[in-house]
């Protein structure tokens, strides 16, 4: 998500929306009040920022404190597009936008286009923020979040995130780390495959109590998390699924860097450095897989979580 705000911020921040053709309702069924009430909140508005927080993304619109949201689900894409490029087959919702200052050249459609139907768009309010910081992950976000996303954490990322209120809440949780990782109320941005990075290059067992985690290592947590998720901006993202790509439609490439994850009985790049034979161990976790190195990640003895 934070490689398409980006793509985003290129493309749409400053322009106005011009027109909105709702293809298929069902992608706007989270706007409550219908595919009129939302198409007339857009018309005229211009897009001042491209925000994020968790999986949320938003656009602030100017005159009023409300937002164009997206939620892309499992399918869900925004693409910046021509409008004499052919529509998609999956296309559900365009936004037509005005000409950009300065680059008449500059594609002048978004596009929501889903094949599951998972994801979708709405407009709806937006609330302050409870430390009164920018909302989320912007180039100028107002300390304001849409209602819907109000109860998501800041992710490491954020210059908001406040380590002190993490390291508090996590060990006030007395669960395992990982799960404390995939715990959106604490922490957000970090999902299945950055978890298992994260605590490979952090040396620590996804079963760890999170009430036993010293300061240095909650701190070595977070610069962990902090350099995955930097990488993998870099690399446009981790793309599996043809159907994660960023808004001009390209796959990220950061699987080809992953050190833990989906590499089950490949050896651990860190302990054959050292001329040591330790191969990736694959479990099973919350219905899906955790990744570790049964050497520099030993399992704790409690076996908790």
């Amino acid at each position: 998500m934070e490689v398409v705000r980006r793509g985003l911020a290129r493309w749409v921040r400053g322009r106005r929306i011009d027109a909105v053709d709702v293809l298929d309702p069902r992608s706007i069924r989270r706007h409550a009040l219908g595919t009129e009430d939302f198409i007339g909140n857009l018309i005229g508005a211009r897009v001042s920022d491209t925000v994020r927080r968790g999986k949320f993304l938003w656009l602030p619109l100017t005159g009023a404190p409300v937002a164009l949201v997206a939620h892309l689900g499992m399918s869900g894409q925004l693409l910046v597009e021509d409008r004499a490029q052919p529509d998609e087959k999956h296309l559900k919702v365009r936004l037509r936008l005005s000409k950009a200052a300065g680059d008449a050249s500059m594609p002048d459609e978004l596009r929501f286009v889903d094949q599951r139907i998972f994801g979708g768009l709405f407009v709806t309010g937006m609330v302050p923020t409870s430390d009164g910081l920018p909302g989320g992950l912007g180039e100028n976000p107002l300390p304001l979040v849409p209602v819907e996303a109000a109860h998501i954490a800041r992710d490491p990322l954020d210059p908001a995130f406040s380590f002190e209120d993490f390291y508090r809440k996590l060990r006030a949780r007395r669960t395992g780390v990982k799960r404390a990782l995939l715990d959106q109320t604490l922490i957000s941005g970090v999902g299945n495959i950055y978890a298992d990075e994260s605590l490979w290059a952090a040396k620590l067992h996804y079963a760890r109590a999170t009430d036993t985690l010293r300061r240095a290592e909650a701190v070595r947590l977070v610069d962990s998390c902090r350099e995955v998720m930097t990488r993998a901006l870099d690399a446009g993202g981790t793309s599996f699924d043809s159907l994660y790509v960023n808004v001009n439609g390209a796959s990220g490439y950061f699987e080809r860097s992953l050190n833990a994850y989906g590499r089950e009985r490949e050896p651990c790049r860190r302990c054959s450095a050292l001329g040591l034979d330790s191969r990736i161990r694959r479990d099973i976790f919350m219905n899906r897989s955790s990744y570790t190195c049964p050497r520099c990640q030993p399992r704790p003895r409690s076996g908790r979580w």
